[in-house]
């Protein structure tokens, strides 16, 4: 199973708390981590493996767009900063709308991440 991993800047310390919180799920059901460049970076830091793609607003998020449309995303957690300004909205716009399109579970705050691993 492969679950991408992003977070707008606000909340990148939240996510990597929330992975580091719930790295041996993630390492005992031989989960693989994929995330946009910035994040990856932080959770690489953290002491995390993960796959990197470019940073969002350089076309991270339509490199895992790409891979949700080609099957190998199984589930997206984002944790979305809603009340800051994002110079690619239109592309996180379009991955949200691929989660719907492909049927593909997408969490995007807390909540509803712990929720979904609650399923693995």
């Amino acid at each position: 199973m492969t679950i991408a991993i992003i977070a707008h800047d606000g909340k990148k310390a939240d996510m990597v708390a929330f992975i580091k919180d719930h790295t041996e799920l993630f390492q005992k059901k031989h989960i693989q981590l994929i995330a946009t460049g910035t994040t990856g970076s932080h959770l690489e830091k953290a002491g995390l493996e993960v796959a990197k793609m470019e940073s969002g607003p350089m076309g991270g998020d339509a490199q895992i767009a790409s891979r949700l449309v080609e099957g190998k995303i199984d589930m997206v957690i984002f944790f979305r900063d809603p009340l800051g300004k994002h110079p690619h909205e239109v592309d996180v716009n379009m991955l949200m709308r691929l989660c719907d399109v492909y049927n593909i579970p997408l969490a995007t705050n807390h909540a509803a991440a712990m929720r979904f691993i609650q399923t693995l």
